[in-house]
């Protein structure tokens, strides 16, 4: 397949957009489009920007052997190796597009004037009248729409520049302490029959996406049997990861909210009111929150610019979310999460955030 891709700012910086165009190798038959609009940014950014997202849609049509040809010298020659990425703000967006040719196997790149790159421009073109409300000119018959659920979310009204990490966050599936409203905190439940669906449904929702680059998992069994399905499903690596691990609850482990305050009414009432007070011989939600912190910039670390999907429990990704979103402590007691819920958080290289989706359970089954 051939992918023509372009990008251009009003400004440098200022308002810009990307296009990328996919094409038939022997017919030169339009396949797909792509464009949009990304803020405030460069011409180099967005360029990168449309050439990540025509590798992307190569990638969903089942490429593995791709001309990719664009007039930018300077990502020519950066992704062909023969010139160095120095901005801070485009050695992200290098690192994506360097991690999607590795999966599509071969991608070659060329040089071509601007009057050759016609498609790709007139989208980035567009784009940019759409993001400053001129409205576009009808699409073209051939032009396939991506889904909106396989894009991360936009830095259009964030701000934000450069790629993000983008991370699925998946609870687990039922378990039977989940459907008798037990704290499960370290505890090892199985998954239920229900839980096991709901695995398998998550599974095939995600096996949807596009480029998942690993799939991180909570040590604990009803974790791990959620991932696997997910691991399966994608083709991504199974990796376990300690600090994905629930609240430890102590002695109140197993035990139903009554039960707990039945059992140190004075302390569950103190434990309620701060997240500096832990559950006797367990963890308080201020530790959660430093430990689910500190693994949050691990893996943005570890999977720069890629989307990782990431199993674990209610407390943790209500921590990731509330990181996100530069919530209160209000978060932890008034987001509800369902078992086997997908949610999703992108954290970006310059300390920014989105949040695009929570509590989503519309690829569960039947729940009987």
């Amino acid at each position: 397949m051939i992918v023509e891709a372009d990008g251009g700012s009003r400004g440098n910086p200022g308002p810009a957009g990307y296009g990328a165009v996919v094409l038939d190798a022997a017919t030169e038959e339009v396949l797909v489009e792509r464009a949009e609009g990304i803020g405030v940014a460069t011409n180099n950014v967005a360029e990168y920007q449309g050439l990540i997202a025509g590798l992307r849609a190569a990638l969903q049509l089942g490429a593995t052997d791709v001309e990719v040809r664009m007039d930018s010298k300077l990502v020519v020659e950066q992704m062909s190796g023969r010139w160095q990425v120095k901005h801070p703000a485009m050695k992200p967006l290098a690192l994506e597009a360097g991690r999607l040719i590795r999966e599509l196997g071969s991608v070659q790149f060329g040089w071509i004037p601007r009057a050759r790159n016609a498609k790709a421009d007139a989208l980035a073109n567009q784009a940019m009248d759409a993001q400053a409300g001129v409205a576009p000119a009808a699409p073209a018959a051939s032009a396939r729409v991506e889904p909106a659920s396989t894009r991360p979310a936009s830095a259009t009204w964030t701000g934000q520049v450069g790629e993000p990490t983008r991370l699925l966050l998946l609870r687990h599936g039922q378990t039977e302490l989940s459907v008798q409203r037990r704290y499960s905190g370290h505890g090892d439940p199985e998954l239920t029959d229900l839980g096991h669906r709901q695995a398998a449904g998550a599974a095939a929702r995600l096996g949807a996406v596009p480029g998942i680059a690993a799939v991180l998992s909570s040590p604990l069994r009803r974790a791990r049997q959620t991932a696997a399905a997910v691991a399966e499903a994608t083709g991504a690596p199974l990796v376990v990861r300690d600090g994905l691990i629930e609240t430890d609850f102590g002695a109140w482990e197993g035990l139903t909210f009554a039960e707990a305050r039945e059992r140190d009414p004075e302390l569950h009432a103190s434990w309620l009111g701060s997240e500096e007070i832990a559950p006797p011989g367990g963890e308080s939600f201020a530790a959660v929150g430093t430990r689910v912190e500190a693994e949050r910039a691990a893996i943005v670390e570890e999977y720069p610019a890629a989307t990782v999907v990431v199993v674990s429990h209610v407390t943790p990704i209500k921590m990731l979310l509330r990181d996100a979103l530069q919530g209160g402590p209000g978060i932890l007691y008034r987001l509800h999460l369902d078992p086997g819920s997908l949610s999703e958080a992108s954290f970006y290289p310059d300390g920014g955030a989105s949040v695009r989706l929570v509590n989503d359970t519309s690829f569960h089954p039947g729940e009987r």
